[in-house]
């Protein structure tokens, strides 16, 4: 079974095509990503109308590229997936326009993705996937969850967010300091030359005895510092990026160790763009080989918004028996769900 997904729910132009066939793992058979930075650069964030007009301009070319990558027509398709939700309502809906009117136009099945779920399900692309069950933290864009995966479809929420998402927390803390967009890499690019000990920064709820995050406060105290400094702050920028993301490293890290722990689970699945910091990858590993646990991660061009993890989440669903597209209407309506939490996908 050939499976094409499209992703489109914020700056990144994603399409791939998966063959799902059999019970294996879904093997990514080509995909293709277009990135709107230097577009939205000019304005230091994604500006929505603009997402959406650079989507509709770049699916179908994209999607050309792919079918020609993977040495395959779009007649040999047999289901055309795209991301549902969460993301920008106009940006999802020009990814679901075109792959309802592509798959009404082949008279194949379509699938709503969640957007979540192809990022949790993405380390199984990898060359070392995990195994069920495993706790994963997912900490994409405005996302920062810890969540029991038991397996495809059973989604437990451990703890979330109750403000502002890891990477909303290095993104704004680097646009505090100056930095281009997308600030979070700048940031990490930063802390690499400074002193994570440099400055005292809070860990929100680090000892609340939960594992819900906070970064809102941690923002608020890298502005507080920022002032301080005044003039001095472009000689001291570099320990500021550090003594941030060291902050923000640390209950991420510690929260997750929590969960492992109050879930008795031995392995632990990071996914989404956060998952790509290499100071987050080297303390998690180093922690996690102390305590006998395993760790898997996406592969690093995978970590990013992309096509590959939808296609691989609807071809997932589909081997799980969790979807019947056969039974898809006919007249191949959608909607759009911006706002959709994952544990809704729980039967």
């Amino acid at each position: 079974m050939l499976v094409l997904g499209i992703e489109s729910s914020c700056d990144e132009t994603g399409v791939a095509v998966v063959d799902a066939s059999g019970h294996g793992v879904p093997r990514l058979l080509a995909h293709q990503l277009h990135s709107q930075i230097d577009m939205h650069q000019a304005y230091g964030g994604v500006v929505p109308e603009l997402a959406s007009r650079d989507h509709i301009r770049r699916v179908v070319p994209l999607t050309r590229q792919v079918m020609a990558e993977a040495g395959l027509s779009l007649a040999d398709i047999d289901v055309v997936a795209y991301t549902r939700g969460p993301g920008l309502a106009g940006a999802l809906l020009v990814g679901s326009g075109v792959a309802c009117a592509l798959a009404a136009s082949l008279g194949k099945p379509v699938m709503g993705v969640h957007h979540l779920e192809g990022h949790l399900l993405s380390p199984f692309l990898g060359a070392d996937p995990p195994e069920f069950p495993f706790v994963a933290l997912l900490v994409s864009g405005g996302h920062t969850q810890l969540m029991r995966v038991d397996r495809v479809g059973s989604y437990e929420l451990l703890g979330e967010t109750i403000d502002d998402a890891a990477g909303e927390a290095f993104d704004k803390s680097a646009k505090l300091m100056g930095l281009p967009y997308p600030g979070g890499p700048h940031l990490s690019k930063l802390a690499a030359q400074g002193d994570g000990a440099a400055f005292k920064l809070p860990r929100p709820l680090l000892h609340s005895g939960n594992l819900d995050f906070s970064f809102a406060g941690l923002k608020t105290a890298v502005l507080t510092q920022a002032k301080k400094l005044g003039d001095e702050l472009e000689v001291r920028k570099a320990d500021l990026a550090a003594s941030t993301q060291a902050a923000i490293v640390e209950v991420l890290v510690r929260k997750s160790l929590a969960a492992m722990k109050q879930t008795g689970l031995k392995r632990l699945v990071v996914a989404g763009g956060v998952g790509a910091n290499a100071l987050l990858r080297q303390q998690l590993n180093d922690e996690c080989k102390k305590r006998g646990i395993r760790v898997h991660y996406p592969e690093l061009h995978l970590c990013t918004d992309n096509g590959a993890m939808i296609a691989l989440a609807a071809g997932m669903r589909l081997q799980a028996g969790l979807e019947a597209p056969e039974k898809n209407p006919a007249g191949y309506t959608f909607d759009v769900k911006p706002r959709w939490s994952l544990a809704e996908l729980v039967p």
